[in-house]
């Protein structure tokens, strides 16, 4: 007998919602989206397209998300494996408009459906090579930052180079992330040591730098992010997921690098310590320049709109000086780093609106500069040492990298929680200022009636 309650919803349109918020849910976890985000966008969508009261379940590599439309009827459960992928800062913008259009009513579920399908298997505007281009120009940056000569530079590019085709080649054969890392982490210092060797009758050539260089590469692919927002979100489980990834990741970091430096001792190929750089108004100036080069091209690298690569080549320079600033206060790396990084997620958040992208794509981008490559090269270096004093020292420097990695992800996730509700307060003062608005939309319609929207709202998959 059919169903004649008036309010009983379609089983096949309520499981074509699921199905899309699921998607949905996936191209945002696995681009490095925190569990608390994904949760908060899925049942915004869900809720705009009819469904009321959805429970959604995320950890770090499924998801799932049911309904009960009556308490009197079973639950309607649906699951979705993440698969993980590597940086698509293209595909989680555009997925992040189709939200936005979702919620605000312009697009059917029928239209979203297709729209998220075509956009998760449709490729890129840019070839992959133009990725392993801007990874090489990425560390040819982050050597500039570093201090490094011309032949640095032209070395580290070469490595990172050398580093995306085998981790891209390894990924097509299902290779684990950590054993791509261990690789990276090899190819990287012993290209720098071959290197150094060639070019020791012409010019000198700091290794040390090219590896440090190399490093941040390698880091720059890691989520420590997304895994102190969980935790500080209180989804515990997914935080620890990826903070264990994370760990993984950098264990396969130091040890490509140690075997690396114990191949090149072998051979005698011996790579020396790091030394601290300058910090004179010079020396930062030029870091700054090199910064900003480094962040854009891993924003380009990632696939992300080439109108954001200006403002976070922008936005890195500053935190890079923001970081040298503080530092020459007496205060330790990690406070020196985290105070940059706060300031990325306050400004962050204002400039995504603006280019009409997840801040995501902005944070991630703008601190990669400031990782530490510098402290895990120094401390793996100290450690090959015989002697007690230099172990303690190389201890201490891995220590400091750590600390560095916690302080970037709370930072920016702490300036991110100031600059929503600061935002929202502005916003409320410049209604009450503000005269007859002649230009601009100043409601959106959405299924259950209509709302005030501005149109510089942060975008739906948030951080």
């Amino acid at each position: 007998m059919p169903d004649s309650r008036p309010d009983a919803p379609d089983a096949r349109q309520l499981a074509q919602t699921l199905d899309f918020c699921l998607r949905v849910g996936e191209v945002l976890l696995s681009s490095g989206a925190g569990a608390a985000d994904v949760t908060a966008t899925m049942r915004a969508v869900a809720q705009s397209l009819g469904v009321r009261n959805p429970q959604v379940d995320v950890t770090f590599t499924s998801l799932a998300m049911s309904v009960q439309t009556l308490p009197d009827d079973p639950p309607v459960l649906q699951i979705r494996s993440v698969n993980q992928r590597e940086i698509d800062y293209e595909d989680l913008t555009r997925v992040d408009h189709l939200v936005r259009d979702v919620v605000a009513g312009r697009v059917e579920l029928t239209d979203a459906r297709a729209r998220i399908a075509r956009i998760v298997s449709s490729g890129h505007a840019r070839h992959r090579w133009a990725a392993t281009v801007g990874w090489g120009v990425m560390c040819a940056g982050i050597g500039l930052q570093l201090g490094g000569t011309a032949a640095v530079i032209a070395v580290a590019f070469v490595a990172a180079v050398a580093i995306d085709r085998s981790q891209h080649a390894m990924t097509k054969r299902r290779v684990p992330f950590f054993y791509q890392q261990i690789a990276g982490g090899a190819i990287a210092t012993v290209l720098a040591a071959v290197g150094t060797r060639v070019a020791e009758p012409v010019v000198h050539l700091d290794a040390s730098l090219v590896v440090s260089a190399n490093i941040i590469m390698l880091l720059a692919g890691i989520g420590f992010m997304g895994a102190i927002q969980d935790a500080l979100s209180g989804f515990y489980v997914t935080g620890v997921a990826r903070l264990l990834e994370a760990i993984l990741a950098t264990a396969g970091i130091i040890a490509g690098v140690t075997g690396g430096l114990s191949l090149a001792a072998t051979v005698g190929f011996e790579l020396p310590a790091l030394e601290p750089a300058r910090t004179d108004l010079v020396g930062v100036s030029v870091a700054a320049v090199g910064a900003g080069v480094g962040a854009a091209a891993f924003a380009f690298a990632s696939y992300a709109p080439l109108r954001t690569l200006v403002p976070i080549g922008l936005l890195a320079a500053v935190a890079l000086v923001v970081t040298e600033v503080v530092a020459q206060q007496d205060f330790g790396r990690p406070w020196s780093t985290g105070a940059a990084a706060f300031a990325v997620g306050l400004v962050s958040y204002t400039v995504s609106g603006r280019l009409r992208v997840p801040p995501l794509v902005v944070v991630v981008p703008a601190i990669v500069p400031l990782l530490p490559g510098l402290s895990i090269y120094r401390g793996l270096s100290l450690l090959s040492a015989e002697d007690n004093p230099a172990v303690g020292a190389g201890l201490f420097a891995l220590v400091t990298a750590i600390s560095v990695a916690i302080a970037l992800a709370a930072g920016v996730i702490l300036g991110e929680y100031v600059a929503q509700p600061v935002k929202r307060e502005a916003r409320r003062v410049e209604n009450r200022l503000a005269g007859p608005r002649l230009v601009g939309v100043t409601r959106t319609k959405v299924r259950d009636g209509w709302r005030r929207r501005r149109t510089s709202d942060r975008p739906a998959s948030g951080d």
